[in-house]
C-alpha cells in the first residue's frame, strides 16, 4: 500500500517538475503572441484602439495575467454554456476580460467585431510563434490541468487503459504510403521501435461507418445492409446510419449491454456508443442533451486561448479547401467534383474542429485515469477524400495533422496517472474513381428509370458526403416528409394491392440454369420512355446509394421479391443493369436457384457456389461471394442490390454518390482497413474478415480491464 502511494506522490511531482521546464518560454510566447494579435486587431479598424505600441504590449500582459487569475474559477462555472453554445461562450468570456482590462488600462479600448475577433488573432498568432520556436504547446495544458488535481486525489493505477485512434476511410495502402512519404512519422517510429504492429483487416460487404462500427463497437453488424436502406414493412421507412432518429434505433437492435465500451469506457465523435455511458458527440446519444454534457468538456476550455485557437485553425482549414479546390481547377485535376461554398465549413467542422475537441478529451481522460477504454474517431481525412481523392495533397495533408494529434496523446501517456495502450486503425477504407454520372451522363436512378414502365414512381436518395453532418441539419425537413408521405399513404397501399395482385398471377416458370444467361443476354431493352419528375411521397421504387453500391427497393410489395417475379412485372430491369458498362454485378433472389450475383457474361449462383459463364465476382477478392450470402440474409436486404464495376488496373469503381473518394460496397481498397496495435497484443495468424470478428479479437484484449 505504502509503495502504491509513494508511486502517486512520484507521479504528481514528475508532471509539475517537467511542465516548469517550458513554462517561462511558454509565458514569453503567449505575451508576444498576444500583443502581435492585438496590434494586427488594431490594425484593421474594427473597434480596438491603443495609444501606441506600449500601451498594447502592456495590455497584453494584463489580459495573461486576468485569464490566470479568473479563467480557471470561470470556465468550471461557466462550463455548461460553454458546452451547449459550442464554444460561443468561451469566446464571449475571452471577450469579457479583454474588456475588463480595457477599463483598467488608459489608452486602450475595445468594441464591437474586435471583441470577438481579437482573441481568436491572439491564439492563432501564438500557435505560430509555438510552431516556428518549437514550443510544446500542449506543455501549459498539463501543467494547468495538473495542477487543479490535487495531490494524492488519483492514485497511481497499475492497471493499463486502452485508446482506440480510429481514422475514418483510410486504407492499408494508402496508411503505408503516407508512413513510407514522412507524412505520418509518429505511426513510423511506433513501428520502427517495434512498439507496434500493424496488419490489414476486411470489411464487410457494406464497406462503411455505419455497419463497421456497429460490428466493432457492438459485435453486431447484422440487417445493416448499406449506409442507408429501406424497411419496406414499416411504410417504406428510410433508415439511415448518421440519423438523428434512426441511430439510436440502430443501437438499441444492435446492442447487448456488453459493448467494447461497457467497462468503464468512453464514446467520443462515433455512431454508436459502444454501450459506454460517458459519451461526447456520438450520433446515437446527440439527441439526449443529459448525456452530450459531462466533466471531460472541461478539457476543452481549461486554458483561455484553446477555443479561439481552434476557431483560429477552423478559419485557416476553410481556406485550405478554397485553395484546394482553385488548384484542382487550375490543373485540372480528374476526377473532379463540384464542391460548392458551403463544403470547406462543413470540412473545417469534420477536419479541425471536432478533431481538435476530440484531442483535448482524450487527453484529459488519461490525464484524470477514470476511463479503462475509450474509443474515437477522426472524421477529417475520410472527409477530405471524399471530395479530393484518396491521394491528394489535401487527404495527405490531413493525415500529417493526424499524426500530430496521436504525437500528443503519445506525450499525455506520460503524464497520466495509469499506463494507457494506444490504438490506431480504421473502419474501412475508400476508392477512387470518377462518378457513374460523370461517366455516363446518367445516375443510377435515371437508369432504373429508362427501364421501368413510364408511369412507374421513382424516388431516390443520392446524395453524397451525410456520412457526419448532413442528417444533423436534415432532420427538421425529413420530419416534415414523414408527415407527408403519413398523408400519401393511401395511395401508396392502393398500389402496393394492385402490385401485389398482379405478382400472384405470374407464372412463375422456375429457373433453369442455362436459360438466366441466355434472358439477359439476348433480352431486347424497350424504348426509353421521357424522364418524369415523380415526389418520394407515393414511390413504387426507391433508389438509393452508398457510395458504388446502389439498392434498389420495389416497395409495392412488402416482402422481397424474387427474381421470378421482378423478370415478370418489370422484364427490362434486370437485363438492362446487368448490360451497363458501369455496373460490375447485381445480386438477386431467385426461388429456385436461391441468391444469384449476375454479370453481363456471367452467373455465380451464390447458395452452391456453381458458375455459368464467367465469374462477375472475380475482380472482387476471393471472399465477395461470403459478404454477399452474409448480405442476401439481411432482413432489409434490396429487392436488387447494384454493385459498380471494379477496375483492377486503374483500381477505380464508379460510385453512385458524387465522391471522387468512395466507400459502401466492394472493389478496390475501401474494403482494406488496418489496425495498428502493441505488439505485445497477440492478434491470431489467420486474417480477420469482418468488424464482428475484429470486435471479438479486440475484446479479449479487455478481458484484464473485467
Amino acid at each position: 500500500m505504502e509503495d502504491k502511494e509513494k508511486q502517486s506522490i512520484d507521479w504528481y511531482d514528475q508532471v509539475q517538475g517537467h511542465s516548469r521546464f517550458y513554462w517561462l518560454a511558454r509565458t514569453l510566447v503567449m505575451w508576444l503572441g498576444g500583443f502581435l494579435g492585438f496590434m494586427f486587431i488594431d490594425y484593421l479598424s474594427i473597434g480596438l484602439y491603443f495609444n501606441d505600441w506600449v500601451t498594447a504590449l502592456i495590455a497584453a500582459g494584463v489580459v495573461g495575467i486576468l485569464n490566470a487569475l479568473f479563467w480557471p474559477l470561470l470556465a468550471r462555472i461557466l462550463l455548461p454554456f460553454m458546452v451547449f453554445t459550442v464554444g460561443i461562450g468561451a469566446l464571449l468570456l475571452n471577450a469579457f476580460l479583454i474588456w475588463l482590462a480595457s477599463e483598467l488600462i488608459t489608452g486602450f479600448t475595445i468594441q464591437g467585431p474586435a471583441l470577438i475577433l481579437a482573441p481568436i488573432a491572439m491564439a492563432a498568432v501564438t500557435a505560430v510563434l509555438s510552431a516556428i520556436l518549437t514550443i510544446d504547446d500542449d506543455a501549459t495544458y498539463y501543467r494547468n490541468v495538473i495542477r487543479k488535481i490535487k495531490k494524492g486525489k488519483i492514485k497511481f493505477n497499475e492497471k493499463p487503459g486502452v485508446i482506440f485512434l480510429e481514422i475514418d476511410g483510410l486504407a492499408f495502402p494508402i496508411l503505408k504510403e503516407a508512413i513510407k512519404n514522412g507524412t505520418m512519422p509518429t505511426l513510423k517510429k511506433w513501428l520502427e521501435n517495434n512498439s507496434h504492429g500493424v496488419i490489414p483487416w476486411e470489411t464487410d460487404l457494406s464497406s462503411q461507418t455505419g455497419a463497421s462500427q456497429a460490428g466493432i463497437l457492438h459485435g453486431n453488424n447484422q440487417d445493416i445492409p448499406a449506409f442507408r436502406w429501406v424497411e419496406k414493412d414499416k411504410n417504406n421507412k428510410i433508415m439511415v446510419s448518421t440519423g438523428l432518429s434512426d441511430a439510436p434505433v440502430i443501437e438499441k437492435r444492435i446492442s447487448d449491454g456488453n459493448g467494447l465500451l461497457a467497462c468503464h469506457g468512453a464514446s467520443r465523435t462515433n455512431l454508436f456508443s459502444g454501450d459506454a455511458v460517458d459519451v461526447i458527440f456520438t450520433y446515437s446519444q446527440l439527441k439526449n442533451l443529459g448525456r452530450f454534457y459531462t466533466r471531460a468538456w472541461y478539457y476543452v476550455y481549461s486554458y483561455p486561448s484553446n477555443f479561439a485557437r481552434i476557431v483560429a485553425l477552423f478559419l485557416w482549414d476553410v481556406i485550405l479547401d478554397f485553395a484546394s479546390q482553385l488548384v484542382h481547377w487550375i490543373k485540372n485535376i480528374q476526377p473532379r467534383i463540384k464542391r460548392g461554398f458551403i463544403y470547406p465549413f462543413v470540412r473545417a467542422g469534420a477536419n479541425v474542429f471536432l478533431r481538435e475537441v476530440t484531442t483535448a478529451v482524450v487527453i484529459g481522460d488519461m490525464l484524470e485515469g477514470k476511463v479503462d477504454v475509450a474509443y474515437v474517431t477522426y472524421l477529417g481525412y475520410d472527409e477530405i477524400a471524399h471530395h479530393s481523392g484518396t491521394r491528394d495533397w489535401d487527404a495527405f495533408y490531413a493525415l500529417k495533422k493526424l499524426d500530430i494529434q496521436f504525437h500528443r496523446l503519445d506525450n499525455a501517456r506520460k503524464y497520466a496517472p495509469r499506463p494507457y495502450h494506444l490504438v490506431v486503425q480504421s473502419d474501412h477504407g475508400q476508392t477512387n474513381g470518377a462518378t457513374f454520372l460523370q461517366r455516363y451522363g446518367q445516375s443510377l436512378e435515371d437508369l432504373v428509370r429508362d427501364l421501368m414502365p413510364p408511369e412507374t414512381l421513382i424516388y431516390s436518395e443520392l446524395s453524397s458526403n451525410e456520412d457526419h453532418f448532413g442528417q444533423a441539419f436534415q432532420s427538421p425537413i425529413e420530419d416534415s416528409k414523414r408527415y407527408i408521405r403519413d398523408r400519401s399513404d393511401h395511395v401508396v397501399d392502393e398500389s402496393r394491392y394492385l402490385f401485389d395482385t398482379a405478382v400472384k398471377k405470374v407464372d412463375e416458370a422456375p429457373v433453369i440454369k442455362g436459360k438466366v444467361l441466355d434472358y439477359l443476354q439476348r433480352h431486347d431493352i424497350g424504348d426509353i420512355p421521357p424522364k418524369k419528375q415523380i415526389s418520394s411521397e407515393n414511390a413504387q421504387v426507391i433508389v438509393l446509394a452508398s457510395g458504388n453500391l446502389g439498392l434498389i427497393y420495389l416497395t409495392e410489395h412488402v416482402e422481397r421479391l424474387t427474381f421470378e417475379q421482378i423478370k415478370a412485372t418489370y422484364p427490362d430491369l434486370i437485363p438492362g443493369l446487368v448490360q451497363h458498362q458501369g455496373v460490375g454485378f447485381v445480386m438477386v433472389k431467385s426461388k429456385e436457384q436461391g441468391p444469384m450475383a449476375v454479370g453481363k457474361d456471367g452467373i455465380h449462383y451464390l447458395k452452391d457456389g456453381t458458375i455459368e459463364g464467367e465469374d462477375p465476382l472475380t475482380p472482387f477478392g476471393p471472399r465477395a461471394f461470403k459478404h454477399l450470402l452474409r448480405t442476401d440474409g439481411f432482413r432489409y436486404a434490396p429487392d436488387i442490390l447494384v454493385n459498380s464495376f471494379y477496375d483492377p488496373e486503374t483500381n477505380e469503381v464508379a460510385a453512385f454518390e458524387e465522391l471522387v473518394g468512395s466507400h459502401g460496397g466492394l472493389g478496390g481498397e475501401q474494403t482494406q482497413p488496418f489496425i495498428l496495435y502493441p505488439s505485445q497484443w497477440d492478434m491470431g495468424s489467420e486474417e480477420i474478415v469482418g468488424a464482428e470478428n475484429l470486435h471479438r479479437v479486440l475484446k479479449k484484449h479487455l478481458k484484464h480491464l473485467q
